[in-house]
């Protein structure tokens, strides 16, 4: 049988060894904490700088407007998957966000698809949201990540020509309606890496708005 002073010993053994564990730990949580405070206001800190294209795409006799260099891996992909035969950059929107916040934009726009014909140039009413944040992925990379990303817009769309003949003196316009549409989705990409959002078919024509978004971390 084990003696009471060889029971006494282990169970002194033990207790010493549990309250060292225990100082460890608390050692080790309490130098840890300033490393997840740095961190975390680090991130509530960090603000980002997101760039959204508008890509206009058509088959119809139209003329390609010259796109910024850093869309044009972008434009390989779109013209590849897509095969339309002309694409212009209708808008560039550049816009702040912190780190976990929420971006809304709404704005009135040009004539996004608006006939030639249509001397008025009637608009197009669009709003764009996204809730943003830096995260790391399985990789341990950190991306930008944009939940619940939406892009609406109201275009304007010719449901009827105008007469071929007129009265003197009057004027005669194209019949437009506004159509709406919008995508939305949860998206993520690489920093200063524009990627396409989504691609929305408008009217009969067949026409095409192409959504691109990137984003970085702001410079200051």
């Amino acid at each position: 049988m084990i003696s009471k002073n060889v029971l006494r010993l282990i169970f002194c053994v033990l207790l010493c060894a549990s309250v060292s564990f225990i100082a460890f730990v608390a050692s080790a949580q309490e130098s840890d904490q300033p490393a997840r405070a740095t961190a975390a206001s680090r991130d509530n800190d960090t603000n980002l700088d997101t760039q959204l294209y508008l890509i206009m795409a058509t088959n119809r006799d139209a003329e390609d407007g010259k796109m910024p260099l850093v869309l044009e891996p972008v434009m390989n992909q779109v013209r590849q998957a897509l095969g339309f035969k002309h694409y212009a950059l209708a808008a560039t929107f550049l816009n702040r966000v912190g780190h976990n916040g929420r971006l809304e934009m709404t704005w009135v726009g040009g004539p996004l698809l608006a006939p030639s014909s249509s001397p008025m140039g009637n608009p197009s009413f669009n709003q764009f949201t996204a809730l943003v944040k830096v995260v790391t992925d399985e990789k341990g990379r950190e991306i930008v990540r944009m939940n619940d990303f939406k892009f609406g817009s109201r275009v304007p769309i010719v449901t009827a020509q105008p007469p071929t003949t007129t009265s003197v003196g009057t004027s005669s316009f194209p019949v437009i309606s506004y159509e709406s549409i919008g995508l939305r989705t949860d998206i993520s990409m690489r920093e200063n890496t524009p990627v396409v959002a989504g691609t929305l078919n408008v009217g009969p024509s067949g026409d095409a708005i192409i959504v691109v978004i990137s984003a970085k971390r702001a410079a200051n």
